[in-house]
């Protein structure tokens, strides 16, 4: 079972849609390499890519936020402080227990769950905001 990127995803902006496509494709890694059973690897690659796409990421949204005077900026920030949080605390469990079946079954769930909620949710509001303003 994988996942792919869908249009329904967009937010409109090619650099933010770009970064979401690729945490898409990073996260479909991931699922295979579980079905493979090479999912402890993949993990630690993901929290790898994720250290380096979550500030870069998080700065270029925070960015057009800031740009467009989104309404939601504070509480989308939080969000944003929350899944660095959560990606941190993994990364200090694995070091000290190694990738376990949990760790990958809590990673999935969780990262499902940001795909549907912060994704095609908080990070759809706004690109439609964005789109109402500039109408």
């Amino acid at each position: 079972m994988g996942i792919q990127w869908h249009e329904s995803l967009s937010i409109g902006d090619v650099v933010i849609d770009g970064q979401h496509k690729e945490l898409v494709s990073k996260f479909d890694q991931l699922l295979k390499a579980c079905e493979m059973g090479q999912g402890a690897s993949e993990l630690k690659k993901l929290l790898v890519f994720l250290d380096e796409y979550a500030i870069q990421h998080f700065q270029d949204e925070e960015e057009i936020q800031r740009r467009h005077n989104y309404p939601d900026y504070e509480a989308h920030v939080k969000e944003h402080e929350s899944f660095a949080i959560r990606i941190n605390n993994l990364k200090k469990d694995i070091e000290k227990e190694g990738v376990t079946t949990q760790h990958l079954v809590d990673t999935n769930k969780f990262l499902v769950k940001w795909l549907i909620h912060h994704i095609s949710s908080s990070d759809a509001a706004i690109g439609v905001y964005i789109k109402q303003k500039t109408a």
